[in-house]
């Protein structure tokens, strides 16, 4: 990574006011949509926020569109290989003495800047209404041939997987047979069409791939770390592989790990929030990018080769305070895009200048 980032983010810290004044609950996500626009989305009480890119590298944004949805608790996005943006939400229905009921819902955006499909129900994997309360925050991903797979942790610590098939048709609930889950998993799905998965329990993690695209996953090996709840993410870092990023509960430090072989320690200083990963080309060379937001609040940039992380991390403290988890993107011209959300609740993002290495430009308010 040539260069130095904090110089230049000091000259333009991130400062801003809260999205729509409303309290952002998960988020933020940025995607990169079907015509190389940006599109942000940020959960808060009661509806989704959406910002577009008027033109393919920005710098100008449209937005935030309000898209209602009511009683969704937690949320995450999802994108597959075709762009479209999959939204998937914890809905709590229900007040009084009575149990609440809880589901899953999804809806979808197509194409960047048209309007979100409807809220539909995916339902839940419990047979009893009062153990959907229980039930964690959804994870989402797409495989190559543009499935959306939904995975919970249910009441029990169980993890449960329901998928479309090849119509588009939901497939009944699996259970993937673990105990013990703490959290929804990381899942990324490869360039091969497979998908691999990784949660953490109490004493560990648990990893799972599919053995060929569209099988049930299977069990994989015990990766020998135990990551900090809420942690860890999931990068495709060559054809069929994955590797995870996450913090290390014991040692405290940022950890990548690719099932069947041993964790590699990448030393940093992260906080209690997930990391973010993106594959990119730096000098002509595969790399990885990494962020997060340290014990400190402050915002760390890294830079590795691809499946190389054993020679080293370079990290860099941008220098600017965040809170919530920061995202990676490329935009439409192929540079590298950090968003995070500003001690007040604003959104801004650096996008990589021009140059050899890796070095972001200026903040920017959305």
């Amino acid at each position: 990574m040539a260069g130095s980032v904090r110089d230049r983010v000091a000259a333009a810290r991130p400062a801003g006011g809260t999205p729509a004044g409303r309290t952002v609950r998960s988020g933020p996500w940025l995607l990169t949509g079907h015509d190389g626009r940006l599109l942000a989305y940020a959960h808060v009480d009661g509806a989704v926020l959406r910002w577009t890119e008027t033109r393919p590298g920005g710098p100008d944004w449209l937005g935030p569109d309000v898209l209602p949805v009511e009683g969704v608790s937690e949320l995450t996005v999802a994108q597959g290989r075709n762009r479209y943006a999959h939204l998937v939400g914890r809905r709590v229905r229900g007040t009084g003495e009575a149990a609440p009921a809880v589901d899953l819902v999804y809806a979808i955006q197509y194409q960047a800047g048209r309007p979100l499909s409807e809220w539909r129900s995916a339902g839940n994997p419990h047979a009893k209404r009062e153990r959907t309360a229980q039930m964690g925050a959804p994870t989402a991903v797409v495989d190559t041939s543009g499935a959306l797979h939904i995975l919970v942790a249910t009441a029990e610590g169980r993890l449960a997987l329901r998928r479309e098939d090849a119509r588009g048709r939901w497939e009944p609930w699996l259970d993937l047979k673990v105990a013990a889950v703490l959290d929804a998993p990381a899942a990324v799905a490869t360039s091969t069409g497979q998908t691999h998965l990784l949660a953490p329990t109490g004493t560990g993690a648990l990893t799972w791939c599919q053995p060929r695209p569209g099988a049930v996953p299977e069990r994989g090996p015990d990766p020998g770390v135990v990551p900090l709840p809420g942690s860890a993410c999931g990068l495709a870092t060559s054809p069929g592989r994955a590797t995870f990023y996450l913090t290390d509960a014991v040692g405290g430090g940022a950890v990548a790990v690719r099932p069947g072989n041993w964790p590699v320690p990448l030393g940093g200083n992260p906080g209690d929030g997930r990391h973010a990963a993106l594959a990119t080309t730096l000098d002509g060379h595969p790399c990885t990018v990494l962020a997060h937001r340290d014990t400190e609040g402050r915002l760390v940039l890294g830079a590795c080769g691809a499946e190389a992380e054993h020679h080293g991390v370079w990290w860099t403290d941008t220098g600017a305070v965040c809170q919530g988890d920061p995202v990676l993107a490329h935009d439409g011209l192929g540079r590298v895009v950090l968003m995070a959300q500003t001690e007040d609740g604003g959104l801004a993002l650096a996008r990589q200048d021009d140059g050899p290495g890796l070095t972001l430009g200026d903040w920017s308010l959305l």
